[in-house]
This record gives C-alpha cells, structure tokens and sequence, in this order.
C-alpha cells in the first residue's frame, strides 16, 4: 500500500525549517558581539553622477574598544553611481588612517603582553560580500607606542595598499 504525502504538509515543513534556520540566525547575531561603529564626520565628492549617488571619499572616527582614549579617523573612497547607491559596488581600496590620542590612555596588560600579530580592532565591508577595510592594531613594547595599520582584503585576494598611524603612551 502507497502511502500519500500530502503537498501542503511539504510546504508547512519546509516554511518549519526556514523559520528554524532564521531564529537560529537572530540567536547567534544575539550572542556575537557587534563590531565597532562608526561615526561619519564627512565626505567630499570626487565623481558626478548624475542620476545617482556621486563617487566620494568619506572620514570616519572610531574609538578603539580597548584603549580608551584613542579615537582613529579613517578616510576612504566609496563607489557611487547607481551600483554604489543600492549597495553592490565594490569600493576602492584605497584609504588612509589617523588616530590620536583624545584622553587618558592605560593600555591593558593583556595588550602589553599579548602575541605580536596583531588584532582586528575596526571592519567595514566594502563590497556585496566579498571584500572588506579593516583596521589592526599592534602595540611595540620598546617604543611604547600603539600602531594602527588600515587595509583592504578580499576573499581571494587583498589589497598591498595600506596605511599606519603610530600614537605614544604618555
């Protein structure tokens, strides 16, 4: 004896498993820690467009979430047109990177003594998927200084552009 599925049970389960997947995602987004915003300061066009948003180059300031007393200003350049204003143009990589020093700075222990490859402190996607800015900062022992190196990466392959930014212990 055959027995018969019922095509509206199919579908009941398969909308049970999409709504599974998507409580599952809200939960992890829930436990993960929210990465470092910023703030935009301001942008300068570059490229007219006429019918969409113009090519521009945007500054940004972000305090490092470790350090307090340290806010870093990042300048980088943003596709525009019709692609950049709906969110699936690929940014250049180029940017540059200053941070100063805007209070009190005690760089923690597990800084001073931590490994030396550096850690991720800023990212911003700056394509559809694949490609990002990111912000790393390193801490050198001898010269008591925190360093500040801003690059692109890419999925596949990254960006040799870069730029470092040094601010002193007092």
């Amino acid at each position: 004896m055959k027995s018969y599925i019922c095509p509206l049970r199919k579908r009941h389960s398969a909308l049970g498993r999409l709504t599974r997947i998507l409580m599952l995602a809200f939960l992890v987004c829930m436990v993960v820690p929210a990465p470092v915003s910023s703030e935009t300061i301001g942008t300068v066009d570059t490229v007219f467009h006429m019918f969409s948003r113009d090519d521009d180059i945007v500054v940004e300031a972000f305090d490092d979430p470790d350090i307090p007393g340290v806010t870093c200003y990042l300048s980088r350049a943003r596709k525009g047109g019709v692609k950049g204003m709906i969110g699936v143009a690929e940014d250049p990589s180029d940017a540059s990177i200053e941070c100063v020093c805007t209070g009190d700075i005690t760089v923690p222990e597990k800084i001073r003594n931590g490994k030396k490859d550096g850690k991720k402190v800023f990212k911003k996607g700056t394509s559809l998927v694949f490609k990002s800015m990111q912000v790393v900062r390193f801490y050198d022992k001898k010269r008591d200084v925190i360093i500040y190196m801003v690059y692109s990466d890419r999925m596949v392959e990254g960006s040799p552009q870069n730029s470092v930014t040094v601010v002193k212990v007092k």
